[in-house]
This record gives structure tokens, sequence and C-alpha cells, in this order.
């Protein structure tokens, strides 16, 4: 789906794309940076995102939401706050090696705040 649309020129936008898969199962589950990112390159066929956005919020907040949210957590959220710790350094350590492509926003922001960053981001880096 993605090779066509930005074959025909159009955006696309993913929630999550290979740096998830670095950051959970090539750090936080210890499989290895360079195994993981050669699947990466494999799977994606070489692609890469332009634009990377890490919504950067403290594990202990990311708890907190969900006891707020209620409900039963899922198998990811139902890890240690060890392993979500783990991939947020994870994340934060690909945004070091990719600062011009990962950008770092405050997760911890209102919702609207975080939002207008973002497309502030994109309207200055994309002109749209």
């Amino acid at each position: 789906m993605i090779l066509p649309a930005l074959a025909s020129g159009t955006a696309v936008l993913c929630d999550r794309f290979f740096d998830a898969t670095a950051a959970y199962q090539g750090f936080s589950r210890g499989i290895g940076d360079a195994q993981v990112e050669w699947l990466n390159r494999f799977a994606s066929g070489g692609l890469s995102p332009d634009l990377t956005f890490l919504l950067d919020v403290a594990p202990e907040d990311g708890f907190a939401r969900l006891r707020r949210r209620g409900g039963r957590p899922d198998r990811i959220e139902s890890e240690s706050i060890g392993f979500h710790r783990n991939v947020r350094e994870g994340y934060l350590r690909l945004q070091e090696r990719h600062p011009g492509r990962i950008l770092r926003v405050d997760g911890s922001l209102p919702a609207d705040e975080v939002f207008l960053r973002i497309r502030e981001t994109v309207s200055a880096r994309f002109g749209w």
C-alpha cells in the first residue's frame, strides 16, 4: 500500500514503522540492533520515512494514563515498567542516531499542543 501511494505522489502517514521494531525487539528484547536493522531494510525494500515523530512520555506517565483509561491492558501494556523504560531508551537512542529524521516531541504536553507542534513541523518541512 505504501509504495503505490508514494509513487502516485500521495503523502503517507503511518502510526508505526520500523523504528518500533528496532525499539521493541532490537533494544528491549535484546535481539540486537544489527539484526533488526537488516531485517527492517529487507522487509521495507530499503524504504525509510522522511520524518518520524517520537512522542516521548516517561513510562510511569504512560502507566498512569493506562490506569485512568481503565479496561484491560494489552500484551505490550502488560509488560514490566523495566521493559517500557528499555523501549523508551531504545527510541531515544534511535533519535540520537537519526536526528534529522526522528524528532522528539514531549508527549506529556496536552494533546492540542502536541498536535500543533507536529503540524508546524510538517508545514515547515514539507510546505503543507
